[in-house]
């Protein structure tokens, strides 16, 4: 399996093509890719998206902080966004065959280099953070370049977290972390009074008693009010929530809504959401859209008739004399279908006159069911490859002890880590099947039933997968990784409902 992750260092440079240019130039390098980059003047910053494997993409973004502090000089640099550094904040993302955990290693190998080649001292934040104060970027950079430079060295709450406490005297200090896929969202409001962005910045952003997920603050924008946002769970906040939510706020002081923009990559998921909010399509999922219903079939993952003709397959090859799809990949599909069956009926109460006082709890049900069915879903296929991937490093083993030593480790580890994951998910989404009860339709209850004894089903299963991974691996080997998977087992067997 590859292994993706996503970097979007943000520079403080959205004015000058040519210096933003140099520093896209310096990140080109084999194994990583350019997805997006956006310049904005107004804010003065350019937000660049990059993906590949780990070292190349480490040694991509530390090319970029060399070649910004050579460029930028914040004495000077003025814009309507706030910034640190030169290069101010740098999130890695999971995206395929890594976890956040492993990204917050990368962050950390990346703020030591970052100190060791440039002397820019780096602050950890979010997932990466190594003081609770610090996992919200906006308590690190209060004040800005020009607060930060007076109080290093003075203030010991102003240290960083890697290198000594003396500021770059141009690039300032830099912000490194990481954490689940992010939208910058932004809306722009009828209005150039940038206090009444501020206001409903205030109300919106979860840290003044808004919406979870949402980080917000007001600023002018072309000589117009903007609610500048960061949604960093769009799951649990969709866009279309925070849309509505802002407008109906602007309206309180009697504001319209211009038009809103988002900065950057956003998941294809997250605007399916919107769709289904403004649309109110009761019976909506992801495979009614028809390019996601083609990519399936042309991957033939899906076939296309009736339930027999998409069910049929995946319980032949499961009777199938071979080794994949297993256990392993059959818990994921338990845990999918209790998803499945719970967000059905869901659906089938949300909505209606006699539930309209759990409209809300619903909805929430529904969002988070979603993406639960659709984690399941990847993990029935990322089972089987993990098993394929263990069969090849013991097979490299026996030709070099060694490297396949080190090989089997790994791959071992990730056997473990997909039905962990599979449990988990698994285990809320009979949580929220239990929730249900009471608050959906009660002609529907044996539906919640197997949903919730499939559920349980799922989390037993993925759990002995587990486990047998774990009693695989060497004595001794990944022991900080065994030891919190196994705690992870127990607390879940204990959660079993």
């Amino acid at each position: 399996m590859p292994v993706l992750v996503e970097c979007v260092p943000n520079f403080s440079e959205g004015r000058d093509k040519a210096k933003v240019e140099a520093i896209l130039a310096a990140m080109r390098r084999p194994g990583v890719s350019l997805l997006d980059f956006e310049m904005d003047a107004d804010h003065n910053r350019s937000v660049v998206t990059l993906v590949g494997e780990r070292d190349p993409l480490i040694a991509a973004v530390l090319a970029g902080i060399g070649k910004a502090a050579e460029l930028i000089d914040l004495n000077v640099q003025r814009g309507a966004h706030p910034r640190l550094g030169a290069t101010d904040v740098v999130p890695f993302i999971p995206i395929e065959g890594v976890t956040l955990e492993d990204c917050v290693q990368m962050a950390k190998e990346l703020a030591a280099k970052v100190w060791d080649e440039h002397h820019i001292p780096v602050y950890l934040y979010e997932a990466a953070a190594q003081k609770p104060e610090r996992t919200n970027l906006e308590n690190i950079r209060r004040g800005q370049f020009e607060v930060i430079k007076e109080e290093m060295g003075k203030v010991e709450s102003r240290s960083p977290d890697v290198g000594e406490p003396r500021i770059h005297p141009t690039a300032g200090a830099i912000v490194i972390g990481a954490r689940k896929f992010l939208v910058a969202y932004n809306v722009y409001l009828q209005t150039k009074n940038v206090d009444i962005a501020k206001k409903v910045a205030k109300a919106v952003r979860y840290s003044s008693g808004g919406l979870r997920a949402v980080k917000g603050m007001g600023v002018e924008v072309r000589g117009q009010a903007q609610v500048s946002m960061n949604l960093t769970d769009t799951d649990l906040t969709p866009i279309a929530r925070v849309f509505e939510f802002v407008k109906r706020e602007a309206a309180r002081y009697g504001v319209g809504v211009e038009s809103s923009e988002i900065v950057g990559l956003v998941p294809k998921r997250a605007l399916e959401d919107a769709a289904e909010w403004f649309l109110q399509v009761e019976n909506f999922n992801s495979s009614m859209i028809l390019e996601n219903r083609l990519a399936s079939v042309m991957s033939g993952k899906t076939a296309v008739g009736g339930l027999r003709a998409g069910v049929e397959p995946f319980i032949e090859q499961l009777a199938a004399p071979t080794a994949v799809p297993g256990g392993g990949s059959a818990a994921a599909a338990a845990g999918a279908m209790a998803a499945g069956l719970a967000a059905m009926v869901t659906s089938m109460s949300r909505g209606k006159k006699a539930y309209a006082a759990f409209d809300a709890d619903l909805s929430a049900a529904l969002a988070e069911l979603n993406t639960l069915r659709e984690a399941l879903k990847e993990c029935i296929e990322l089972d089987a490859d993990s098993y394929e991937t263990v069969v090849g490093a013991y097979k490299t083993q026996k030709a070099d002890p060694a490297a396949g030593a080190v090989q089997v480790a790994a791959a071992l580890r990730h056997a473990a880590h997909v039905p962990l994951v599979t449990a988990q998910a698994a285990n809320r989404v009979g949580q929220i099947a239990k929730s249900l009860q009471g608050k959906t339709n009660p002609r529907m209850a044996s539906d919640l039933t197997v949903a919730i004894a499939l559920s349980r089903a799922a989390v037993e299963g993925a759990l002995a997968n587990v486990e047998i991974n774990l009693d695989a691996m060497e004595p001794g080997a990944e022991a900080e990784f065994v030891a919190k998977a196994r705690a992870c087992v127990a607390e879940l067997r204990a959660a079993i409902l």
